[in-house]
């Protein structure tokens, strides 16, 4: 019995992973294909656009957009691993050996287990890596010379005061965590107040005290634009400060995020956003678990009890009310009115619990 026990573990194990994979792979492919479909689009009026810069700018930003879907896929790929299970009678068989439902789904929790564990240690970081080299090609496939930039997670605002008087920079978009920015507009004011120049640039970059602002405009009151191949303007404003107001946290890898956190914290800065990120990673591995445990409890009956299309519908309706939890949370973790830890933790608590109560109820009454 403990042979066949062992043979049945690994069996429902490597079919649960394939499925996985599988939901995976078709996701990660239709987000490809439809995000090449969309920057071609947006590319087409470039002249002599290369076919293969396209693809390498679309492909590296797609690991960072599937990343967040992966509890569903765990959650899709349970389903239909038992489903079909269930389906081709292969869970009946089970039964009739021994097994219970704890133990059809024990080898389905450890591989959703290793699965964040790896989504978390080095999806993450290598999906962040790839973000970022996203995000030169972009700005080489847009020309920063031409003074076009695809609008991606801005515009970002971040106001700046010298002995000089003050400086609002907006940008379209930011990479190497906030250093570089595209599509720059600057409005000066001296120390009284008053406004003072207008200054657009295709693209600055943060050095040691000042931002330098290349083929800059000035536009000033009363005079006509001047153009300023190299235009470097004073700021007081350090890395840290900045990438606080550029830089998102799904945009830091895994591990960097400590590190952030604590020149965060020691600049003064608020860290809740990195603590939030950082705590959701960590949960990751549960999260996916949990999703295991709400598939179990919506897909284990047999197929001959009838009523799958009601339990493939809940179990797509359960996981979209975690969804929803976990952005309510999210969102109420950065406004300060929740703990980072309690709005990490909370979904998965929620969703472990509900899909544990559910199947324990169902097995063991």
């Amino acid at each position: 019995m403990s042979i066949l026990g062992g043979t049945l573990v690994r069996y429902f194990g490597l079919r649960f992973l394939g499925a996985v994979m599988l939901v995976f792979a078709g996701i990660f492919l239709l987000v490809a294909l439809l995000d090449y479909i969309e920057l071609m689009r947006r590319s087409s009026d470039i002249p002599n656009v290369s076919a293969l810069l396209v693809a390498k700018t679309s492909l590296y930003r797609v690991p960072q957009v599937t990343e967040r879907v992966m509890p569903f896929c765990v959650l899709i790929g349970a389903m239909s691993s038992y489903l079909n299970l269930s389906r081709r009678l292969e869970l009946v068989i089970a039964r009739s050996a021994g097994m219970s439902a704890w133990q059809f789904i024990s080898p389905a929790l450890v591989v959703a287990f290793v699965i964040g564990i790896v989504a978390t240690t080095i999806y993450n970081p290598l999906a962040a890596v790839l973000d970022e080299k996203s995000k030169r090609y972009e700005a080489l496939l847009f020309g920063q010379t031409q003074g076009r930039v695809v609008d991606r997670g801005g515009p970002h605002w971040v106001s700046q005061k010298t002995a000089e008087g003050q400086a609002i920079i907006n940008a379209n978009a930011s990479r190497d965590q906030g250093s570089a920015l595209t599509g720059v507009t600057v409005f000066t004011y001296d120390a009284e107040g008053h406004f003072m120049l207008r200054i657009e640039a295709p693209a600055a970059q943060l050095e040691a005290g000042m931002w330098r602002l290349k083929d800059a405009r000035v536009f000033a009151l009363g005079a006509l634009p001047v153009d300023v191949p190299d235009y470097r303007l004073k700021t007081s404003l350090t890395p840290e400060q900045v990438r606080e107001s550029f830089a998102t946290p799904e945009t830091v890898p895994f591990w960097e995020l400590p590190f952030y956190i604590n020149i965060a914290e020691h600049a003064g800065l608020v860290a809740a956003g990195y603590r939030l990120q950082f705590q959701k990673l960590l949960a990751r591995p549960f999260m996916l678990a949990a999703m295991v445990f709400l598939a179990a409890a919506v897909s284990l009956r047999f197929f001959r009890f009838g009523g799958v299309q009601k339990m493939v519908l809940s179990g797509v309706a359960a996981g979209f009310l975690l969804y929803v939890l976990s952005k309510v949370t999210d969102d109420m973790s950065k406004a300060g009115l929740l703990h980072p830890v309690t709005a990490a933790w909370l979904p998965v608590l929620a969703g472990g619990l509900t899909g544990f109560v559910a199947l324990l109820y169902q097995e063991d009454g």
